[in-house]
């Protein structure tokens, strides 16, 4: 009769300078100031044959998407009677998202110290008599425009420093730019503990750092600064980072945060008026999903945000600081569904929504549609799906393409075809565990996951859409002279 596995918990403790093992509750030294316990534990086993069933066994949570490692003595199957070691090993990060103003102001420390969390850490960082050093890389757009503010901003601090322009678009997201950078950090030889690499740009670029900061010596802290709403709100966030790949958006990248991420919206007020629009497009998504309030803000304000650059003006108390609260209650929310699930170990995602069709259709159209533009038309088709399923009303439906439309964003576009949302939904089964975890809305500022859409509802939606939407384009057009957005042509499909 086989003999039942045998289990043994360990605990990792770290005695001066070196880390063992030690029986779960066993009695440690008394000199605990030299000892620091970890939250990872060992599980060492004796005589089974299959994982999933021990874990299940002994009562230890089994979940294919929790990150685990699992040790196999000889490197394969483990026959009766050998040993495994289960390592669970939490990984913890801790990152700062700040607002500040005027950051390139001499006098404002921010891009010194304010990454820093420790209180004791930065009193010493700002003793030390060793010469700060910086690597910075800058949209080259961004740097035409601050590229003197960002030169003189070091040089005042008397900071060694390294700036590296670069054109961080769509089109050049690519690994290339990413070994670009990485041979121009090792030129610079930095110290990847005390020497965050700062990204200044849009969400691209900020991808791009990230990703090359993550490869170079595995983990290189950064620090993002975005220059655009749409990073603003977005992609300085979270933890994700990545390239474009055999023309498939982020196709490869991973999931390592800044140290910090620094928010100044005087950058948004050089930006031109179609990409504060695009930045709408991500901060609408939030509202549409968990925020009422938010989803009034842009409906009631939408047009004062975009002839303001959403700067905070004085003598409008009418708004009452509608740029400071739109951008905070977007960021407060966004922050709720990305930290529970930094790596998404959940793949059903209320962040989702407008980007099951959009990374198809924007690398399908490239340059046509923006990101967020692309994720609009992605929402827009997704609210008639949401009405053709009877989760929304007639009036929902419309107030959500008005306020899409009062916001200058897209709301269909000829690229966007049938068989195009049939390709984007069949690549989306791919990666989220052969379900379309579809994110829809269900009334004005609430939301769920749905896995039950069936082709007719999805393509009587989108016979609506393409009805309502030509005629609506048709006339903003005629009226406009030239669109929001080039590639609202009203062409047949």
């Amino acid at each position: 009769m086989p003999q039942e596995p045998q289990q043994t918990d360990f605990q990792l403790v770290r005695v001066k300078s070196t880390w063992c093992r030690i029986k779960k509750g066993e009695a440690l030294s008394n000199d605990e100031d030299e000892i620091t316990l970890s939250e990872a534990k060992i599980y060492g086993v004796q005589g089974f044959r299959d994982f999933k069933s021990l874990r299940l066994r002994d009562n230890l949570e089994y979940n294919d998407s929790k990150p685990c490692f699992l040790i196999l003595a000889r490197g394969e199957c483990i026959s009766e009677g050998g040993i495994s070691w289960i390592i669970e090993a939490p990984i913890y990060f801790c990152y700062k998202v700040v607002e500040t103003y005027n950051i390139l102001e001499p006098s404002n420390t921010t891009l010194l110290w304010g990454h820093i969390t420790d209180p004791q850490q930065i009193e010493l960082a700002t003793a030390s008599k060793r010469k700060l050093r910086r690597f910075i890389v800058i949209d080259e757009v961004v740097d035409k425009l601050y590229g003197s503010k960002v030169r003189e901003y070091f040089e005042e601090n008397n900071v060694q420093h390294k700036i590296l322009a670069l054109p961080t678009t769509e089109e050049t997201k690519s690994m290339d730019l990413v070994l670009n950078i990485l041979h121009e950090v090792q030129n610079f030889s930095l110290d990847r503990r005390t020497e965050p690499i700062i990204a200044i740009g849009g969400g691209v670029c900020l991808d791009i750092v990230g990703l090359a900061a993550s490869l170079y010596r595995r983990r290189t802290p950064y620090i993002r600064v975005p220059t655009t709403l749409l990073s603003y709100v977005d992609a300085s966030v979270g933890a994700k980072n990545g390239v474009n790949f055999l023309q498939c958006k982020n196709k490869l990248g991973g999931y390592t945060p800044p140290v910090a991420s620094f928010l100044d919206r005087s950058f948004i007020q050089s930006i031109p008026r179609r990409h504060i629009s695009n930045g709408l497009g991500e901060i609408l998504k939030m509202a549409l999903m968990k925020h009422k309030g938010l989803f009034d803000l842009l409906k009631n304000h939408g047009k004062y945000l975009l002839d303001t650059k959403f700067q905070s003006c004085n003598g409008f108390a009418d708004h009452r600081d509608a740029a400071l609260q739109t951008t905070r209650i977007a960021i407060e929310t966004m922050l709720e569904e990305l930290a529970p699930n930094l790596w998404e170990d959940d793949l059903d995602r209320l962040v989702d929504f407008g980007h099951l069709i959009s990374p198809e259709l924007e690398m399908r159209v490239l340059p046509s549609l923006m990101h967020g533009e692309a994720v609009n038309v992605d929402m827009a088709f997704m609210t008639y799906v949401a009405h053709a399923r009877g989760l929304l009303d007639a009036e929902e439906k419309e107030q959500i393409l008005q306020c899409m439309q009062g916001l200058e964003l897209p709301v269909w576009h000829s690229g966007c075809s049938w068989a195009l949302i049939q390709r984007a939904l069949r690549e989306r089964l791919k990666h989220s565990g052969g379900q379309p975890r579809m994110p829809l809305p269900t009334g004005l500022g609430v939301a769920d996951i749905f896995n039950d859409t069936s082709e007719e509802t999805l393509e009587r939606a989108y016979e609506l859409w393409v009805k309502d939407c030509r005629t609506v384009l048709e006339e903003e057009l005629q009226s406009q002279g030239d669109g929001p957005a080039p590639g609202l042509t009203c062409s047949p499909l």
